[in-house]
């Protein structure tokens, strides 16, 4: 049962990394901006994706709150 929840968490992970990577570069932020964005979400699934969520560039298309 370990394994069916460790891959699942894994794909919930991947998928979410996809989308604010996908964001970043829909960003209007520079592109050394986006490159320190992806790099930190690619190398630091979890906690990357964290810190780009509270503190990573808006992108000019979705407001959030």
């Amino acid at each position: 049962m370990g394994l069916e929840v460790g891959g699942l968490f894994g794909l919930i992970i991947l998928i979410a990394d996809i989308w604010a990577i996908v964001h970043v570069f829909g960003s209007s932020s520079s592109t050394g901006a986006k490159v320190v964005w992806t790099v930190a979400i690619l190398l630091l699934p979890v906690i990357g994706f964290i810190a780009w969520f509270l503190f990573g560039p808006r992108s000019s298309r979705v407001a959030r709150a």
